[in-house]
């Protein structure tokens, strides 16, 4: 005698058939596209704001460089030079078809390029904002995972205590605090400097991990109360549970319906983490004494630097669009499964 097998049509599992690549790279290349028709202008606006705070401060370097020769025809002869008597607009334009071509200016401190100051010191800070962006999305998604699949149990409720009580912590204060521990307390870590990573692996990750720790916190709360939010919705849809019915695995469960239709927010969230990484970049080098991207930007920035600041402002800038477009593709490839269906 036949059996019957049940037969799931609105509700069943969101992935019915092997994945159109064509559809899909046509999903990917709209999402790319819109993304970058609200880049452009946005990296304009941003620019012409930095541009505009740096010519607001009314500073100069004439009279530094005029040392004892300062005289006012010396500093008109220096402004001159350096294109500082040009109408603010043509100033503007100068700056960004230089911008547009890699020249970030010139340091007034240090006569130094200001792309290469960049370059020198931005890698220590993707080192710790790398390492940091690594362990937040492993954590935040390991919390995230299990607090979702024991929901309203003693796990998901101590995992959704110890969330708030490290999303109220600024990177500051977690700083001080390892270092306390486990510098001066264990002396297992060392509390300062920086040694690049292709002269001593090991030095250069023991010099990493606590600022990194100190950055990766929050964006992992963030990161595993969104991924709970959406896994709880996620789970208690029909199409979760046409696939139990249909004797698919947990995991497979898991992983290719609940997570996928449930990661959106997270995701999401992680667009939003790195300008943030970024500002506390700043605190975590001064504390760490570390000579990376956001000491630079700090110290110019006391300095009166202006062509620096500028530069540094325009670099975290270019990363924060950039990883806004990555961020928007990869929401374009997790579209939910109510969006593909009606497709």
């Amino acid at each position: 005698m036949a059996t019957l097998t049940p037969v799931f049509t609105a509700n069943a599992a969101p992935t019915p058939a092997p994945r159109n690549s064509a559809v899909w790279s046509s999903r990917i290349a709209h999402a790319l596209g819109s993304t970058v028709l609200i880049v452009v202008p946005v990296f304009i606006f941003a620019t012409l704001i930095t541009f505009l705070l740096g010519a607001a401060s009314g500073l100069s370097p004439a009279a530094s460089l005029s040392g004892d020769e300062a005289t006012p025809e010396r500093i008109a002869q220096i402004n001159q030079e350096l294109g500082l008597d040009q109408p603010l607009l043509m100033r503007y334009i100068t700056w960004m078809g230089s911008l547009l071509t890699g020249d970030l200016g010139v340091s007034w401190y240090n006569g130094f390029s200001v792309t290469e100051l960049i370059a020198q010191r931005l890698a220590i800070t993707t080192s710790i904002v790398s390492v940091a962006l690594l362990l937040g999305v492993v954590v935040g998604v390991a919390l995230g995972i299990v607090a979702a699949l024991n929901q309203g149990r003693p796990v998901d409720r101590a995992i959704t205590a110890i969330i708030a009580v490290v999303s109220t912590l600024p990177p500051f204060v977690l700083s001080i605090g390892l270092i306390v521990v486990f510098s001066v307390w264990l002396h297992l870590l060392p509390s300062s400097g920086y040694v690049p990573f292709g002269q001593n692996p090991a030095m250069w990750f023991q010099l990493i991990i606590m600022p990194a720790v100190a950055l990766s916190l929050d964006p992992a709360a963030d990161l595993a109360r969104q991924l709970r939010t959406g896994l709880v919705h996620s789970l208690a849809q029909p199409y979760i549970t046409g696939a139990v019915v249909r004797g698919l695995h947990p995991r497979r469960i898991l992983v290719v319906h609940a997570l996928r239709n449930g990661a959106g927010p997270a995701v999401a969230v992680l667009g939003m983490k790195i300008p943030a990484l970024l500002g506390g970049a700043v605190v975590t080098e001064t504390i760490f004494n570390m000579p990376g991207f956001g000491l630079l930007s700090a110290d110019s920035a006391l300095r009166g630097d202006v062509p620096v600041v500028q530069g540094t402002l325009v670099v975290a800038i270019v990363l924060v669009l950039t990883f806004n477009v990555l961020v928007n593709v990869g929401l374009a490839a997790l579209q939910p499964a109510s969006r593909r269906s009606a497709k």
